[in-house]
Parts: C-alpha cells; structure tokens; sequence
C-alpha cells in the first residue's frame, strides 16, 4: 500500500470515528439549576435529588451540569412550583402533594389517603395512564414531570398523648400533609403545614403537638422521638407517596434528544434508588427507636374507619365540583381496585404468611 493510500484511508476511518462518537460530546455545557423542597440534612430524599444530578453528570462526561438546592436556599420548599413555572429555576424536586392549595389534582401524582402502595403507584405511572394524565395537568403550569422517588408506606407520626378514640383527635394541632389535614379536619383536628427543616422546633417548643414526616430512618435523624414519646402508625394518608422532579417544559423542549433520554434514565435510577434506600434503613432505625424508648402504637380501628370515610366523602366532593381532579380520580380508583383484588391474592396472603414467621 503507497503512501497515498494509507493517507486517504486513515482519513476515512477518522471521518468514521468521529460519526460514531457518542453525540453528547459535541453539545456545548448546559447548567440547570434544581430547587429542592428537602433539608441537606436528609441523605433520603434530599439525597436523591443529588443522586439524579450526579447520573446526569457522568452519562454526558459533566456537559451537563444540575446544581442542587436545599429547601430556602433558592426558593421557599413549597414555593418550588411557582419557581419552575415561571422558569426562575429549570428543576425542583418536590412531594407533589404539598400543592393541594393550588388545586387537590397535584396530590393524584403523589399519595391521596387510603391509596396506591408505591408498587402500584409505579404500575399506574409507566403502565398505566398516570404519567399521561399528569402531564396532561401540568401542562398549564408549564412544567414536564417524571416520577423521582416513593418512600414506601408512611409511620402515622409523633404525638404527645395517645390516641385511643377518634375523640382525642379534637383540638390537636398536627403537623401532616394538606389533604391528610382536610379528612382529619371534621373531628376538630387543627392542621399545620410546616417544612421539614422547621419541624423539631415547632414539636419541642409546642407550637404543634404532633407531627408526621416519613418514617424511622428520617424521623431518627430528625429527632422528634426526643420530644414526643408515642409512634404511630400506619401513615394512612401515604401508602406509598411519589415524589417528582418537575421540569420547565421551555427547557425540556430545549434539550437535545440524547439529554431528554439521559434524564429520563438518571431520574428512573434515583426513583429506584430512593425506595431502596428507605427499605434498606427503615427496619435497623426502628429496633433502635423502639429500644430507646420510643412507644409503638397502631390508629385504632374507629380512627381508621373514621378517617376512611371522610376520604371517600371528599372525593366524591371533588368529583363533583373539580373538573381536573375528575378527568384523573375515576382512572386513578379503578386502576388502585384492581390491583387491590391482584394484591389481596399474591403479595397481601404471602406477607401475612412471612411477617408471622420465626426468620
């Protein structure tokens, strides 16, 4: 072979390298800012906001950079949607239930009382018509949401004094999410919307007299088990909450292709993540509440019947005065009632059998 040859063919074969090179490489850098509703202090949910930013980083060699806030750093926590709608920020990461002032329809994407457990949130969101109709809602707020993260069934919370009746609930001010407050608030409940980073002062100094976060590993951390010595549960009004990553659709609309697919995948990934996370600690930190003193105590059985038919009663409310609540809710039911039939046969029979077993 001449020289010429070995020229024109190495030319050939750099023209080919360069067309089979991965596309991110040749984007220019793209900087997002990410505006939590979560203290630092929370290496759970916080956390995987971060774990996204990171997966982002790394998938495109950092030509894609997401900086991650706390809650107040940029924004108030339950400010974030305004901040993404009007695209003060590109992300947030957020509990889309903390908007149910805006309209009762956010909690759908997230956990409504005696709902989805997280498999069956999961199930309704990529194999049935949840992400679509959430999309779909919104799209007026001008943002694009993907599914980013469940803690998994909820401890009903911290209380001072038991709860033995649904009597004792009158005149209680809980510190819960705003729809878990509207059932609770027929019998005489006083709810309180507080973020997380505020939530031990207002329990230690008596501002509130009861509060509910996640569970054993966060409220551990967060320490509530030192200033209220009852533990409920279950945390009916979150069988298994979603959180999201929401989006500014202009900056959506705005990426390449391969970067939608990138952040597709990472928030996949830290959904996943986040849900393991709370499995994995969950069941250590509570042996340790418990031996610290902590007293275990379930809702009685009035409280839940109490609290399940108001649920059912504020539904069929909404249905009937909120017409985005009502192009998702009857989706939402029918897809929960059968799973519940499916679940009733297979996991709900097989975890009795097991939780009743000497391991």
């Amino acid at each position: 072979m001449d020289r010429r040859s070995i020229l024109k063919n190495a030319g050939i074969a750099g023209v080919l390298a360069a067309a089979a090179a991965p596309a991110v490489h040749a984007q220019a850098t793209i900087r997002w800012r990410l505006a939590s509703s979560f203290p630092k202090s929370l290496d759970t949910i916080y956390g995987t906001a971060e774990i996204f930013s990171k997966k982002v980083s790394e998938a495109t060699s950092g030509k894609f950079q997401i900086s991650v806030h706390a809650g107040g750093e940029l924004m108030p926590a339950f400010g974030v949607v305004d901040g993404v709608q009007s695209a003060a920020v590109e992300m947030a990461h957020t509990a889309p239930y903390y908007f149910y002032g805006k309209d009762p329809t956010f909690c759908l994407g997230c956990a409504v009382p005696f709902g989805m457990n997280a498999r069956q949130m999961n199930a309704w969101m990529y194999e049935g018509n949840g992400l679509k109709l959430m999309r779909e809602f919104y799209a007026k707020y001008n943002i694009i949401n993907l599914p980013g993260g469940n803690t998994g069934a909820q401890m009903g919370g911290w209380f001072r004094k038991e709860i033995k009746s649904v009597a004792d609930l009158k005149g209680l001010k809980f510190r819960t999410n705003p729809f878990a407050g509207k059932v609770l608030e027929p019998f005489g409940v006083i709810p309180q919307s507080i973020p997380g980073a505020d939530l031990y002062p207002a329990l230690e100094k008596g501002t509130i007299d009861a509060l509910e976060w996640v569970g054993p590993y966060d409220d551990q951390k967060l320490g509530f088990n030192k200033v209220a010595p009852f533990y409920y549960y279950p945390g009916w009004w979150e069988g298994g909450p979603q959180l999201d990553f929401y989006i500014n659709s202009k900056a959506w609309a705005g990426l390449p292709a391969e970067y939608k697919a990138i952040v597709e995948a990472s928030a996949s990934h830290a959904h996943v993540t986040m849900l393991a996370k709370y499995d994995s600690k969950n069941p250590t930190a509570i042996k340790q509440l418990v031996g610290s003193g902590t007293k275990l105590r379930p809702f009685t059985q009035d409280v839940m019947n109490a609290a399940f038919k108001s649920a059912q009663q504020i539904y069929a409310d909404l249905n009937n005065s909120n017409p985005e609540w009502k192009k998702i809710y009857p989706d939402y039911a029918k897809f929960l009632a059968d799973q519940n039939a499916w679940f009733r046969f297979t996991e709900g029979t097989f975890d009795r059998f097991m939780q009743q077993q000497k391991l």
